[in-house]
Protein backbone atom coordinates (compact mmCIF):
# COMPACT_ATOMS: atom_id res chain seq x y z
CA UNK A 1 0.00 0.00 0.00
CA UNK A 2 1.29 3.56 -1.61
CA UNK A 3 1.09 5.93 1.82
CA UNK A 4 -0.35 9.50 -0.19
CA UNK A 5 1.70 12.50 0.64
CA UNK A 6 0.06 15.18 3.04
CA UNK A 7 0.74 18.75 4.61
CA UNK A 8 0.27 19.49 7.77
CA UNK A 9 -1.09 22.99 8.80
CA UNK A 10 -0.24 24.01 12.38
CA UNK A 11 -0.51 27.15 14.74
CA UNK A 12 2.22 29.36 14.58
CA UNK A 13 2.57 29.53 18.26
CA UNK A 14 0.19 27.42 20.63
CA UNK A 15 -0.14 28.61 24.20
CA UNK A 16 -1.81 25.32 26.56
CA UNK A 17 -2.81 25.62 30.47
CA UNK A 18 -4.78 26.87 33.23
CA UNK A 19 -4.81 30.81 32.45
CA UNK A 20 -2.65 30.98 29.28
CA UNK A 21 -5.54 33.63 28.07
CA UNK A 22 -3.86 36.06 29.63
CA UNK A 23 -0.85 35.42 27.10
CA UNK A 24 -2.48 37.12 24.45
CA UNK A 25 -2.18 40.66 25.38
CA UNK A 26 1.15 40.45 25.39
CA UNK A 27 1.90 38.67 22.59
CA UNK A 28 -0.28 41.45 20.77
CA UNK A 29 0.91 44.07 22.77
CA UNK A 30 1.16 46.15 19.56
CA UNK A 31 -2.01 45.57 17.83
CA UNK A 32 -3.73 49.43 17.59
CA UNK A 33 -7.23 48.16 16.71
CA UNK A 34 -8.51 44.62 18.15
CA UNK A 35 -11.82 42.85 16.92
CA UNK A 36 -12.97 40.33 19.12
CA UNK A 37 -15.21 37.94 17.28
CA UNK A 38 -17.24 35.89 20.28
CA UNK A 39 -20.77 35.52 21.55
CA UNK A 40 -22.76 37.30 24.32
CA UNK A 41 -21.16 34.38 27.05
CA UNK A 42 -17.28 34.04 25.49
CA UNK A 43 -18.07 38.09 25.56
CA UNK A 44 -17.74 37.99 29.23
CA UNK A 45 -14.10 36.22 28.81
CA UNK A 46 -13.12 39.69 26.78
CA UNK A 47 -10.79 41.29 29.79
CA UNK A 48 -9.12 38.33 30.52
CA UNK A 49 -7.48 38.51 27.03
CA UNK A 50 -5.55 41.43 28.71
CA UNK A 51 -5.04 43.74 25.30
CA UNK A 52 -3.97 47.05 24.85
CA UNK A 53 -5.40 49.05 21.82
CA UNK A 54 -8.73 50.27 20.97
CA UNK A 55 -10.73 47.01 21.66
CA UNK A 56 -14.31 46.18 19.64
CA UNK A 57 -16.42 42.76 20.34
CA UNK A 58 -18.44 41.41 17.53
CA UNK A 59 -21.07 38.99 19.44
CA UNK A 60 -23.72 38.07 17.11
CA UNK A 61 -22.63 34.78 16.63
CA UNK A 62 -25.53 32.01 16.98
CA UNK A 63 -24.87 27.94 16.93
CA UNK A 64 -24.93 27.52 13.53
CA UNK A 65 -23.43 30.66 11.65
CA UNK A 66 -24.92 31.00 8.28
CA UNK A 67 -24.09 33.80 5.35
CA UNK A 68 -26.03 36.55 6.92
CA UNK A 69 -23.65 36.12 10.31
CA UNK A 70 -20.58 36.26 8.44
CA UNK A 71 -21.63 39.54 6.26
CA UNK A 72 -22.50 40.99 9.47
CA UNK A 73 -19.22 40.35 11.36
CA UNK A 74 -17.54 41.53 7.58
CA UNK A 75 -19.01 44.85 7.66
CA UNK A 76 -18.47 44.98 11.19
CA UNK A 77 -14.64 44.59 10.69
CA UNK A 78 -14.82 47.48 7.82
CA UNK A 79 -16.29 49.69 10.16
CA UNK A 80 -13.51 49.00 12.43
CA UNK A 81 -10.27 48.18 10.41
CA UNK A 82 -8.59 46.12 12.71
CA UNK A 83 -4.89 44.65 12.42
CA UNK A 84 -5.33 41.95 14.76
CA UNK A 85 -8.51 39.43 14.83
CA UNK A 86 -9.25 37.25 17.91
CA UNK A 87 -11.83 34.42 17.58
CA UNK A 88 -12.88 33.96 21.45
CA UNK A 89 -15.34 31.24 21.44
CA UNK A 90 -16.44 27.72 20.08
CA UNK A 91 -16.22 26.61 16.59
CA UNK A 92 -18.89 28.55 15.03
CA UNK A 93 -16.86 31.87 16.28
CA UNK A 94 -13.28 30.50 15.23
CA UNK A 95 -15.03 29.37 12.06
CA UNK A 96 -16.25 32.51 11.70
CA UNK A 97 -12.82 34.81 12.74
CA UNK A 98 -10.84 32.76 9.69
CA UNK A 99 -13.11 34.27 7.41
CA UNK A 100 -13.33 37.63 8.90
CA UNK A 101 -9.47 37.34 8.76
CA UNK A 102 -8.96 36.63 5.02
CA UNK A 103 -12.08 38.70 3.37
CA UNK A 104 -12.50 41.69 5.40
CA UNK A 105 -10.16 43.64 3.72
CA UNK A 106 -9.95 41.78 0.25
CA UNK A 107 -11.86 41.69 -3.31
CA UNK A 108 -12.88 38.62 -2.87
CA UNK A 109 -16.08 37.34 -1.62
CA UNK A 110 -17.31 34.32 0.29
CA UNK A 111 -18.67 32.92 -3.60
CA UNK A 112 -14.76 33.47 -4.33
CA UNK A 113 -13.07 31.55 -1.69
CA UNK A 114 -15.49 28.54 -1.25
CA UNK A 115 -13.91 25.00 -1.98
CA UNK A 116 -9.89 24.13 -1.11
CA UNK A 117 -6.88 26.53 -1.75
CA UNK A 118 -8.80 29.79 -3.06
CA UNK A 119 -8.36 32.33 -0.67
CA UNK A 120 -5.42 34.47 -2.18
CA UNK A 121 -3.85 35.95 1.40
CA UNK A 122 -4.36 37.78 4.54
CA UNK A 123 -2.80 41.25 6.30
CA UNK A 124 -4.91 40.20 9.38
CA UNK A 125 -3.38 38.77 12.20
CA UNK A 126 -5.03 36.08 13.77
CA UNK A 127 -5.59 34.60 17.46
CA UNK A 128 -7.71 31.69 18.25
CA UNK A 129 -8.69 31.29 21.97
CA UNK A 130 -11.15 28.11 22.42
CA UNK A 131 -13.53 28.32 24.53
CA UNK A 132 -15.29 24.64 24.31
CA UNK A 133 -13.21 21.25 23.63
CA UNK A 134 -15.39 19.90 20.33
CA UNK A 135 -14.23 20.98 17.05
CA UNK A 136 -10.66 21.82 17.30
CA UNK A 137 -11.58 24.67 14.84
CA UNK A 138 -8.12 26.81 16.39
CA UNK A 139 -6.13 23.88 15.06
CA UNK A 140 -6.99 23.95 11.46
CA UNK A 141 -7.16 25.88 8.14
CA UNK A 142 -11.25 25.00 7.24
CA UNK A 143 -14.07 26.77 8.20
CA UNK A 144 -18.16 26.22 8.00
CA UNK A 145 -20.99 28.59 7.04
CA UNK A 146 -24.61 27.54 6.64
CA UNK A 147 -26.19 28.75 3.21
CA UNK A 148 -29.98 28.60 4.30
CA UNK A 149 -31.04 28.94 0.90
CA UNK A 150 -29.38 25.65 0.02
CA UNK A 151 -29.66 24.03 3.27
CA UNK A 152 -26.17 22.66 3.31
CA UNK A 153 -22.67 24.28 4.35
CA UNK A 154 -20.16 26.07 2.49
CA UNK A 155 -16.70 25.24 3.14
CA UNK A 156 -13.58 26.81 3.05
CA UNK A 157 -9.98 25.60 3.10
CA UNK A 158 -6.90 27.41 2.82
CA UNK A 159 -3.74 27.84 4.66
CA UNK A 160 -4.57 31.26 5.08
CA UNK A 161 -6.96 30.82 7.92
CA UNK A 162 -4.34 29.27 10.23
CA UNK A 163 -3.58 31.05 13.46
CA UNK A 164 -0.85 32.76 14.50
CA UNK A 165 -1.91 32.02 17.55
CA UNK A 166 -3.90 29.38 19.44
CA UNK A 167 -4.95 29.49 22.98
CA UNK A 168 -6.26 26.40 25.07
CA UNK A 169 -6.98 27.62 28.55
CA UNK A 170 -8.85 24.61 30.53
CA UNK A 171 -10.65 27.74 32.71
CA UNK A 172 -12.84 29.05 29.99
CA UNK A 173 -14.46 25.86 29.36
CA UNK A 174 -15.23 25.45 33.20
CA UNK A 175 -18.68 26.88 32.57
CA UNK A 176 -19.60 24.76 29.74
CA UNK A 177 -22.78 22.79 30.94
CA UNK A 178 -22.44 18.97 31.08
CA UNK A 179 -25.18 18.48 28.51
CA UNK A 180 -22.51 20.68 25.82
CA UNK A 181 -19.23 19.59 27.08
CA UNK A 182 -20.34 16.10 26.03
CA UNK A 183 -21.99 16.42 22.88
CA UNK A 184 -18.70 18.63 21.90
CA UNK A 185 -16.55 15.65 23.48
CA UNK A 186 -17.92 13.03 21.48
CA UNK A 187 -17.63 15.42 18.22
CA UNK A 188 -14.06 15.96 19.16
CA UNK A 189 -13.70 11.97 19.26
CA UNK A 190 -15.57 12.06 16.53
CA UNK A 191 -12.94 13.63 14.21
CA UNK A 192 -10.61 11.74 15.56
CA UNK A 193 -11.94 8.06 14.93
CA UNK A 194 -13.49 9.45 11.84
CA UNK A 195 -9.71 10.31 10.49
CA UNK A 196 -8.30 7.29 12.06
CA UNK A 197 -10.66 4.75 10.24
CA UNK A 198 -10.78 6.83 6.42
CA UNK A 199 -9.79 6.11 3.09
CA UNK A 200 -7.19 8.56 3.35
CA UNK A 201 -5.84 7.89 7.33
CA UNK A 202 -2.37 8.40 7.16
CA UNK A 203 0.04 7.12 9.90
CA UNK A 204 1.19 10.62 11.02
CA UNK A 205 -2.87 11.78 11.49
CA UNK A 206 -3.46 8.44 12.97
CA UNK A 207 -0.77 9.42 16.16
CA UNK A 208 -2.75 12.35 16.43
CA UNK A 209 -6.34 10.34 16.32
CA UNK A 210 -5.11 8.42 18.87
CA UNK A 211 -3.69 10.65 21.21
CA UNK A 212 -7.38 12.21 21.39
CA UNK A 213 -9.46 9.38 21.23
CA UNK A 214 -7.79 8.03 23.96
CA UNK A 215 -7.68 11.62 25.82
CA UNK A 216 -11.63 11.44 25.35
CA UNK A 217 -11.75 7.93 26.87
CA UNK A 218 -9.85 8.93 29.78
CA UNK A 219 -11.67 12.84 30.47
CA UNK A 220 -14.53 13.16 28.75
CA UNK A 221 -16.84 11.23 31.78
CA UNK A 222 -14.75 12.80 33.99
CA UNK A 223 -15.60 16.34 32.54
CA UNK A 224 -19.07 16.35 32.55
CA UNK A 225 -19.01 14.96 35.76
CA UNK A 226 -17.31 18.24 37.17
CA UNK A 227 -16.79 20.70 35.65
CA UNK A 228 -13.79 22.44 37.10
CA UNK A 229 -11.59 19.26 36.92
CA UNK A 230 -8.63 21.58 35.41
CA UNK A 231 -7.01 18.06 34.47
CA UNK A 232 -9.84 16.85 32.68
CA UNK A 233 -10.97 19.87 31.09
CA UNK A 234 -7.37 20.14 29.32
CA UNK A 235 -6.74 16.47 28.36
CA UNK A 236 -10.40 17.34 26.74
CA UNK A 237 -9.20 20.71 24.83
CA UNK A 238 -5.92 18.81 23.65
CA UNK A 239 -7.96 15.98 22.40
CA UNK A 240 -10.04 18.51 20.44
CA UNK A 241 -7.05 20.40 19.22
CA UNK A 242 -5.34 16.72 17.98
CA UNK A 243 -9.26 16.19 16.57
CA UNK A 244 -8.67 19.18 14.27
CA UNK A 245 -5.54 18.70 13.15
CA UNK A 246 -6.97 15.02 11.60
CA UNK A 247 -9.16 17.43 10.13
CA UNK A 248 -6.78 19.21 7.77
CA UNK A 249 -5.18 16.15 5.28
CA UNK A 250 -8.01 13.47 6.03
CA UNK A 251 -11.00 14.97 7.39
CA UNK A 252 -13.91 13.29 8.36
CA UNK A 253 -16.42 11.11 6.90
CA UNK A 254 -19.46 9.46 6.62
CA UNK A 255 -20.54 10.20 10.41
CA UNK A 256 -20.04 14.09 9.74
CA UNK A 257 -22.04 13.72 6.39
CA UNK A 258 -24.97 12.32 8.08
CA UNK A 259 -24.78 14.98 11.24
CA UNK A 260 -25.09 17.86 9.09
CA UNK A 261 -28.24 17.43 7.55
CA UNK A 262 -29.89 17.21 11.37
CA UNK A 263 -27.50 21.01 11.90
CA UNK A 264 -28.95 22.28 8.89
CA UNK A 265 -32.83 21.37 8.89
CA UNK A 266 -33.16 20.14 12.53
CA UNK A 267 -30.88 22.74 13.81
CA UNK A 268 -29.58 20.29 16.20
CA UNK A 269 -25.93 22.05 17.39
CA UNK A 270 -23.21 20.31 15.56
CA UNK A 271 -21.88 18.17 18.38
CA UNK A 272 -24.92 16.69 19.40
CA UNK A 273 -25.49 15.86 15.76
CA UNK A 274 -22.38 14.37 15.73
CA UNK A 275 -22.91 11.89 18.68
CA UNK A 276 -26.55 10.44 18.15
CA UNK A 277 -24.73 9.50 14.56
CA UNK A 278 -21.40 8.70 16.23
CA UNK A 279 -22.29 4.88 17.26
CA UNK A 280 -23.85 3.32 14.20
CA UNK A 281 -21.27 4.95 11.83
CA UNK A 282 -18.78 3.51 13.82
CA UNK A 283 -20.40 -0.24 14.20
CA UNK A 284 -21.29 -0.09 10.32
CA UNK A 285 -17.66 1.01 9.26
CA UNK A 286 -16.33 -1.97 11.93
CA UNK A 287 -16.35 -5.12 9.30
CA UNK A 288 -13.82 -3.38 6.80
CA UNK A 289 -11.95 -1.40 9.80
CA UNK A 290 -11.68 -4.34 12.62
CA UNK A 291 -8.41 -3.59 13.96
CA UNK A 292 -8.67 -0.06 14.27
CA UNK A 293 -12.48 -0.53 15.24
CA UNK A 294 -11.46 -2.65 17.88
CA UNK A 295 -8.72 0.13 19.22
CA UNK A 296 -11.15 2.76 19.43
CA UNK A 297 -13.58 0.33 21.26
CA UNK A 298 -10.58 -0.39 23.59
CA UNK A 299 -9.30 3.37 24.13
CA UNK A 300 -13.11 4.01 25.14
CA UNK A 301 -13.79 1.36 27.92
CA UNK A 302 -16.09 -0.04 25.25
CA UNK A 303 -15.30 -3.97 25.47
CA UNK A 304 -13.07 -6.45 23.14
CA UNK A 305 -14.08 -9.05 20.67
CA UNK A 306 -17.56 -7.54 20.12
CA UNK A 307 -19.64 -8.01 17.27
CA UNK A 308 -21.12 -5.29 15.15
CA UNK A 309 -24.43 -5.19 17.35
CA UNK A 310 -22.49 -5.27 20.68
CA UNK A 311 -20.03 -2.57 19.73
CA UNK A 312 -23.64 -0.37 18.58
CA UNK A 313 -24.79 -1.01 22.05
CA UNK A 314 -22.17 -0.59 23.83
CA UNK A 315 -21.14 2.95 21.97
CA UNK A 316 -24.35 4.08 22.33
CA UNK A 317 -24.14 3.06 26.39
CA UNK A 318 -21.18 5.14 26.27
CA UNK A 319 -23.00 8.92 24.76
CA UNK A 320 -26.09 7.70 27.12
CA UNK A 321 -23.67 7.53 30.13
CA UNK A 322 -22.88 10.76 29.17
CA UNK A 323 -26.24 12.23 29.47
CA UNK A 324 -27.16 12.53 26.20
CA UNK A 325 -30.39 12.20 24.66
CA UNK A 326 -29.57 9.47 21.71
CA UNK A 327 -32.81 9.42 19.96
CA UNK A 328 -33.58 12.32 16.96
CA UNK A 329 -37.58 11.68 17.82
CA UNK A 330 -37.40 12.97 21.35
CA UNK A 331 -35.04 16.06 19.11
CA UNK A 332 -38.14 16.85 17.32
CA UNK A 333 -36.76 15.04 14.39
CA UNK A 334 -40.18 13.42 12.13
CA UNK A 335 -40.07 9.87 10.01
CA UNK A 336 -41.00 11.67 7.10
CA UNK A 337 -38.29 13.82 6.78
CA UNK A 338 -35.24 10.87 6.98
CA UNK A 339 -35.29 9.98 3.23
CA UNK A 340 -34.32 14.16 2.30
CA UNK A 341 -32.12 13.92 5.12
CA UNK A 342 -30.40 10.43 3.50
CA UNK A 343 -30.35 12.04 0.21
CA UNK A 344 -28.71 15.40 1.34
CA UNK A 345 -26.05 13.52 3.69
CA UNK A 346 -25.85 10.90 0.82
CA UNK A 347 -24.70 13.24 -1.58
CA UNK A 348 -22.44 14.76 0.44
CA UNK A 349 -19.37 13.46 -1.72
CA UNK A 350 -16.53 15.50 -0.04
CA UNK A 351 -17.02 13.42 3.16
CA UNK A 352 -18.83 10.05 1.92
CA UNK A 353 -15.93 9.50 -0.23
CA UNK A 354 -13.61 9.07 2.57
CA UNK A 355 -15.87 6.33 4.48
CA UNK A 356 -14.11 3.03 4.78
CA UNK A 357 -17.28 1.09 3.41
CA UNK A 358 -19.46 2.63 0.53
CA UNK A 359 -22.91 3.54 1.78
CA UNK A 360 -25.64 3.54 -0.22
CA UNK A 361 -28.77 6.05 0.07
CA UNK A 362 -30.49 2.80 1.73
CA UNK A 363 -27.42 2.41 4.30
CA UNK A 364 -27.88 6.33 4.96
CA UNK A 365 -31.56 5.93 5.60
CA UNK A 366 -31.48 2.73 7.62
CA UNK A 367 -28.99 4.84 10.45
CA UNK A 368 -31.21 7.67 10.65
CA UNK A 369 -34.02 4.94 11.11
CA UNK A 370 -31.88 3.04 14.11
CA UNK A 371 -31.61 6.34 15.45
CA UNK A 372 -34.96 7.87 14.99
Amino acid sequence: MTIAPITLYQPRRLAVGAGTIAEVGAWAADARSVLVIATPITAGFVDRLKLSGRVTVFDAIPGEPDVDTLDAALDFARQNSPDLIVGLGGGSVLDVAKLVAVLWDSEQTLADVAGPNRVLGRNTRLAQVATTAGTGSEAGIRSLITDPAKGNKIAVESAHMIADLAVLDPELTYSVPPAVTAATGVDAMAHCVEAFTNRRAHPMIDGFARMGFKLVGKHLARAVRDGADTEAREGMMLASYYGGICLGPVNTAAGHAIAYPLGTRLRLPHGLANAIIFPHVLAFNQPVAAAKTAEVARALGLGEDLSSQELLGAARGFCRDLGIEMSLAAHGASADDLPLYASEAHANRRLMDNNPSDMSVEDVLAVYKAAF
